[in-house]
Order: structure tokens, then C-alpha cells, then sequence
């Protein structure tokens, strides 16, 4: 299968595109640096590409199959636009060359209630403040739902909780929404497994699900002090 994956080059991105290859399947990576991106394959494209621009979009999508969005930014106080405008710009680009599959990743932190059986700290403390740091961020993913939602496209939104690094995937738990996870946590590589799963066997078609590692989980301060402080992505 010819999957087109953007935001390539974050963390999720290359471990999805990694995975994708793994099984054979035809990947063309869309990131902004292409000089920087670490993979190669024989069955693997690098394209050069900002999701912002239509037109690099358009090029990136023509000729695939299905398309599998990892678009991220870091917490910041200025307005965000790349997740709404960019994912308007893969819609539109995969309605025009007609393609139905879209995967894309959200974030748990869509919803602006903390669940009560977090810990009294959580909901008190550390939820509040991740949520007040990434509001510009957040509201920018709740405009590009919207917009995926409005398409009559075969999309599946992936939110996943506070995102950490594992060597492996593991037996990660996934619920539709409106349902909730309890955890808070999910592995990078568990959100790559599952987004690859949702693109290549259509499952939860035109349906929110979240995503959550149950097995080997961070301590949550240590989670929130690296995003406070802007480390890693």
C-alpha cells in the first residue's frame, strides 16, 4: 500500500514511517527538512514540504493510497494555525485527487475536563497547567477536528494522552469516543502502531478514538517538568 505520512521527521513520524516500511508498505515522508530525515528504503520517498503550502501538499498526495497525518507543534503563547490549515490543505488535496483514507492525530487534550479518577495532584495541579500552556495549541486542534469532521472523507482522529518514548509497542488500550481512557500516558510507539493500523485495515472509519499505554508508564512529574520546560517533542 502507498501511504503518505506528514510530519515525518517528529518523533511519531519517524517511528510510524519506520513501522509502515517494516511491512512493506510504500511510504513518501512530507517533511519540512528533508535533508535532516534519518530512514532510507528503497521503497521510501522523502518529500520536501510544508503542510501550510498547498500546492507541496497536493504533490505529496498524488498517487497514494491512504494518508496518515502526525502533524505537531510545541506549547506556545502565539496563535496556531499549522493543524487546522494544514489539515484543511490534505483534504482538500486528497478530495481533488481522490483519495478517502485520512489518519490524524489530536490530542487528549481536546477536552477541557479532567477526568475525577486522576489523582487529586493531576487534577488540581499539573492537568490545569498543561492545559493553560498548550491553549493556543489545543484550540488549533479542536479547529482541525471540526474541519475533518465537516469532510466526507474516510477519516479517524487518534488522541493520544501525554506522549513518552518506549522501545516496543505494547497492549495499549483504545476507546471511542465518547468514551473516555483512563490512563494518561501513551507510548510513541504505540500511537505509530495504531495509526498504521487505522490507515491499513480501515478500522473506527469516521470516528474519534483515544489511545493510552497501560504497561510501563512514566511518573507523570517527570512528564510534566520536560513539557513545562519545552525539552524534546
Amino acid at each position: 500500500m502507498k501511504l503518505v505520512v506528514f510530519g515525518a521527521n517528529g518523533p511519531t513520524g519517524r517511528l510510524l514511517t519506520q513501522q509502515a516500511l517494516d511491512e512493506g508498505h510504500t511510504v513518501t515522508a512530507v517533511t519540512r527538512r528533508p535533508d535532516e530525515f534519518p530512514l532510507t528504503a528503497p521503497q521510501l520517498r522523502v518529500s520536501g514540504g510544508d503542510a501550510l503550502d498547498p500546492a507541496a501538499v497536493a504533490r505529496a498526495v498524488a498517487g497514494q493510497d491512504r494518508v496518515i497525518s502526525t502533524l505537531g507543534v510545541p506549547y506556545t503563547k502565539e496563535p496556531v494555525t499549522t493543524f487546522s490549515q494544514g489539515t484543511r490543505n490534505i483534504a482538500e488535496a486528497m478530495s481533488r485527487h481522490g483519495l478517502r483514507r485520512l489518519v490524524c492525530v489530536s490530542s487528549i487534550g481536546v477536552h477541557t475536563d479532567i477526568p475525577p479518577e486522576m489523582t487529586f495532584l493531576f487534577r488540581r495541579v499539573v492537568g490545569p497547567v498543561l492545559l493553560s500552556m498548550g491553549r493556543s495549541v489545543y484550540e488549533d486542534v479542536r479547529r482541525m477536528e471540526q474541519i475533518v469532521r465537516a469532510t466526507d472523507l474516510d477519516w479517524t482522529i487518534v488522541r493520544p494522552s501525554g506522549l513518552f518514548d518506549t522501545a516496543a509497542v505494547s497492549d495499549y488500550g483504545v476507546m471511542v469516543a465518547p468514551q473516555r481512557v483512563t490512563g494518561m500516558f501513551t507510548s510513541r510507539a504505540d500511537l505509530a502502531d495504531l495509526l498504521l493500523r487505522e490507515a491499513v485495515d480501515d478500522r473506527h472509519v469516521r470516528a474519534c478514538i483515544e489511545v493510552t499505554t497501560t504497561q510501563g508508564t512514566p511518573n507523570y512529574l517527570k512528564v510534566f517538568v520536560k513539557e513545562a520546560l519545552h525539552i524534546g517533542g
